[in-house]
């Protein structure tokens, strides 16, 4: 118990060795947390996905620097990884679920037609739209573009015409 004492330190009082071995230990715990909650968590970069990320390392690193405890912090951790998966797995089979998590898209240009109440409930204004229609779609006006959604992601996906 002296060994654990001496690499991991105890409490507040850690030096360079202590807090190396205790982020060590983290990094491979976070992996495993990884793994559970699902590569998606990291690559779609939803509201739903970023909130994970943050706690969990909000959390986790409470434990390198000594502030909390380490099993009730990563018990706390593994708490909110298996709540995310459950979550995400509620999402692919209940539909209502998916919508109240994740939302949904939002038409804000179609035909010709600026949908001027979906770029209001965005936030939106007309100069965001244009510059994601430059940006995204290497055009300069709307005369070339089919449609523009504001994706669950936040980006803004455009269709050019033919």
């Amino acid at each position: 118990m002296e060994l654990m004492i001496r690499i991991f330190g105890e409490g507040k009082d850690l030096n360079a060795l202590n807090m190396g071995c205790r982020a060590l230990v983290l990094y491979a715990i976070t992996l495993i947390f990884i793994r559970i909650s699902g590569t998606r968590t990291f690559g779609k970069k939803t509201a739903f996905d970023n909130i994970i990320v943050i706690t969990i390392g909000a959390l986790l690193s409470r434990v390198v620097v000594g502030a909390s405890a380490f099993l009730p912090t990563v018990t706390a951790g593994f708490v909110l990884v298996m709540t995310h998966r459950a979550l995400a797995w509620a999402t692919l089979h209940h539909k209502w679920v998916d919508r109240l998590i994740k939302g949904s898209e939002r038409m804000l240009y179609k035909q010709g037609e600026i949908d001027r109440k979906n770029l209001e409930k965005s936030l939106m204004s007309k100069g965001d739209l244009m510059e994601s229609v430059r940006i995204n779609s290497n055009l300069s006006d709307l005369e070339e573009v089919v449609e523009a959604r504001l994706e669950r992601t936040g980006e803004i996906s455009i269709i050019k015409k033919e």
